[in-house]
């Protein structure tokens, strides 16, 4: 029989066991091991195991060790040790993964004895470079891409430019899967097709790369000739390419044979006669057998006129009704009167004096303007069709109120983006530096300055932009035949009275009979894709109208500039 031992009578319902050979048990729980572990009532049995004399200090000896109530909760064994978790299941929650490191890093975490393992404990690292918040100052020739922005499976100029940066060594493999993680921005978006001399993006870039001296020149060599980058500036941290922009210029290049009027017996020549007063032909129009002319043979003939100073001065007279600030709710789509971003300031709307490349009269006006709206070719459009149809300039104010119509949109092969405007930022970069006076200090930034490329842009401009634009004149004049091929009440407010008659009003939910249907084809800007789609159909193109009503206000806002 074994002889019994004689202990407390707290602590009589255990039975405390040795501790491990090679393991003194704690004295005191000051000895502890520091980690938080779950205690229970069979504390009160070590406290007297272990002697009485230690009793009054465990109450202090734990809070100097940092033993919270936590800890008293824990499971240890008689010893005091934490108990083992062998034989037990395992945590499977964030298996591989550790907390605030990287998958490159995780090589320790893997066992030596597995492939995995070794493979990641020997592969180097990739160097790490150091990224710089820049602007990247660029042109580029819209044909061929979907516009400025990056949309997934299309190609745009923006996901053209980021690949090549990727490509460059610009951009780090870390981040070459998403755009977003080097913070991407743009000054100003264009249409599909749209054309920009000058236009800028920000990003954090690494602006030193290993071996190469002229870096804009070695991005560049990544790049289609018809995008290319001008320069690159170092801003501050805080830059955004969009809300940084004080201002945007757009000028918009056509013929001047667009507003010659509708040909006598089209479809939008009879509905001005309707409209109004009977009136003679235009002299232009006034020969004989006229309506069984080709379109080809009347684009010959279109080719050898001449504007007047009358029709320029009313082309002026209208553009001045876009100054100043206005609800151009009427010349973008999806947004309801009531929106308070319709409200846009024009500062200066300017009409060039026409002038012949080719054969071809040519005409531009230039859009100086804080923000433009999405489709903004459709202020270019309303300024040709009124003074085309001998409109009032009227009709402009009239655009600006609550009843909604439908403006077409002019093709996009004439738009040009001619470079966003930092005058802001600019003024408060210059007293910045005026303090530092050092440009080689870290905090010294370079002003925003589009003219000191002025001699590669307009290079750029001749060969790549107005070139393309004369090649694919023809599209114009398809554009305009189209127009004057329509014969519903869309366009009944281009009237010699200069007001909004009721049919041509758009009413939510309400179908209107013959709706005027924009066209994908006008935004082609390609030559080659001209060519390929083949001549211009009047009766076909009904089947290949554009449906934007539906997207959302965030959609409309990201898709301005």
């Amino acid at each position: 029989m074994t002889e019994e031992v004689s202990l407390p009578e707290t602590a009589r319902h255990i039975s405390p066991s040795p501790p491990p050979a090679e393991r003194s048990p704690p004295q005191t729980f000051a000895d502890l091991p520091l980690k938080k572990v779950k205690l229970t009532h069979d504390i009160a049995a070590d406290e007297n195991i272990t002697g009485q004399a230690d009793a009054p200090s465990v109450s202090s000896d734990r809070n100097a060790a940092g033993v919270g109530s936590a800890e008293r909760k824990g499971k240890r064994d008689a010893a005091g040790y934490p108990k083992s978790r062998r034989g037990k299941p395992k945590d499977g929650r964030n298996v591989g993964r550790r907390r605030g490191t990287r998958e490159s890093t995780q090589a320790s975490d893997n066992s030596p004895a597995s492939p995995q393992g070794e493979q990641e404990e020997h592969q180097p690292k990739p160097l790490r470079l150091p990224k710089r918040q820049t602007a990247l100052l660029l042109g580029f020739c819209g044909t061929g891409c979907n516009g400025m922005q990056i949309q997934p499976n299309l190609r745009t100029i923006e996901g053209v430019l980021f690949g090549a940066l990727v490509r460059a060594g610009a951009v780090s493999q870390d981040n070459a899967d998403d755009p977003v993680k080097v913070g991407l921005g743009r000054a100003a978006r264009t249409d599909a097709g749209v054309h920009a001399a000058g236009n800028l993006v920000s990003m954090k870039l690494i602006t030193t790369i290993p071996g190469i001296k002229d870096w804009v020149g070695h991005v560049n060599s990544f790049l289609p000739p018809e995008i290319r980058v001008w320069g690159k500036v170092r801003v501050q941290n805080s830059f955004n390419a969009r809300t940084s922009c004080d201002s945007r210029k757009y000028t918009y290049f056509f013929p001047t044979y667009l507003l010659l009027p509708p040909k006598p017996n089209t479809a939008l020549a009879r509905t001005l006669q309707s409209t109004g007063e009977p009136s003679k032909p235009h002299p232009f129009w006034d020969i004989l057998n006229i309506e069984s002319t080709t379109p080809d043979e009347d684009l010959a003939r279109k080719r050898t006129w001449r504007v007047g100073t009358d029709m320029i001065e009313s082309l002026k007279m209208a553009a001045r009704k876009f100054e100043g600030t206005h609800n151009f709710h009427n010349f973008t789509i999806g947004r309801e009167y009531g929106d308070r971003s319709n409200q846009r300031h024009m500062i200066r709307i300017e009409v060039s004096e026409p002038a012949v490349y080719g054969d071809t009269e040519w005409i531009s006006v230039l859009f100086h303007g804080q923000s433009f709206m999405l489709h903004q070719r459709k202020m270019m459009s309303a300024l040709v069709l009124s003074c085309r149809t001998g409109t009032p300039s009227e009709i402009i104010d009239e655009l600006y109120g609550p009843r909604m119509v439908m403006v077409p949109k002019m093709p996009a092969l004439g738009l040009l983006l001619e470079y966003p405007i930092f005058e802001s930022y600019n003024r408060r970069i210059a007293d910045n530096n005026e303090k530092l006076k050092d440009p080689s200090d870290a905090d010294y930034r370079p002003e925003i300055d589009f003219e000191v490329h002025r001699g590669a842009i307009d290079d750029f401009k001749q060969k790549y932009i107005y070139d393309n634009m004369r090649n694919t004149e023809d599209r114009f004049d398809a554009w305009i035949r189209y127009v004057d091929s329509y014969e519903g009440n869309d366009l009944t407010y281009l009237n010699h009275r200069g007001i909004i008659p009721s049919t041509a009003v758009i009413k939510s939910g309400v179908k209107r009979p013959c709706p005027f249907r924009e066209k994908k084809r006008f935004d082609i800007t390609s030559l080659a894709d001209i060519k390929q789609e083949g001549p211009l159909s009047i009766g076909d193109e009904a089947a290949d109208d554009e449906n934007e009503e539906g997207l959302s206000k965030r959609k409309l806002d990201e898709m301005e500039g």
